[in-house]
């Protein structure tokens, strides 16, 4: 579990969250879901892989107790 924490806190990770991030807000607010209830929730979840790309922690981290800098 370690070196997938490691791997997404690098930079590949970090942009691949990133990534992930917008294209589930794409998705979820302007793609096939647009203005459903589901692409709201869509849109939502798609915040949280953005932001902690952004912020360069993986949610990982803190789940499992490896929350080192």
């Amino acid at each position: 579990m370690a070196g997938l924490i490691s791997f997404m806190n690098g930079t590949v990770g970090r942009v691949l969250r990133i990534v992930l991030g917008l294209v589930l807000l794409w998705l979820g607010l302007m793609g096939p879901m647009k203005g459903s209830t589901g692409g709201v929730i869509v849109a939502i979840v798609g915040l949280v892989p953005l932001i902690m790309g952004i912020w360069g922690r993986c949610m990982m981290q803190f789940l499992f107790g490896g929350a080192k800098s």
